[in-house]
């Protein structure tokens, strides 16, 4: 079993907060005007969206790989439809193209592949449980703007 821990922290003076694994981060916000947000920072939705697209971009070069596939190029868009209140994800388009360096490569069968093993969107679609428990202890730290 795998597992991977994100981080996220207020940043200070804002109302935002700075995720991070390892050495890559992302800044986190509500629109502006929304919630005392600022737009700084990518929304929940648009995080979601990253995260089927961003996994899916992997996948391909993933199985590209597997199937000996040179990849010159990758074209992912992820649209996230939203209803209700509170709004919840009620599906997820992807829209995929790719380019091999070999024109005969079978890229139906890439696509196929990388869509029957892409980890975001096949944990989505089986309903991955969440739990949210409360940090018992002292706060964690809050992160320090350096001037």
């Amino acid at each position: 079993m795998t597992t991977m821990t994100v981080r996220l922290r207020s940043v200070p003076e804002t109302q935002a907060c700075l995720g991070w694994a390892g050495a890559h981060s992302v800044v986190v916000d509500r629109p502006a005007g929304k919630a005392g947000g600022q737009g700084l920072g990518f929304n929940g939705g648009q995080l979601l969206a990253l995260a089927i697209g961003g996994c899916f971009c992997n996948d391909l070069h993933y199985v590209a790989h597997a199937m000996g596939i040179e990849l010159v190029s990758v074209a992912v868009d992820v649209t996230v439809k939203f209803e209700g209140e509170p709004l919840l994800a009620t599906g997820a388009d992807v829209r995929v193209s790719v380019e091999a360096a070999d024109a005969k490569a079978d890229l139906d069968a890439l696509i196929a592949r990388a869509q029957a093993t892409s980890t975001v969107s096949n944990s989505i679609a089986r309903g991955v449980p969440v739990r949210v428990s409360p940090v018992s202890g002292p706060a964690p730290e809050i992160l320090a703007l350096s001037r």
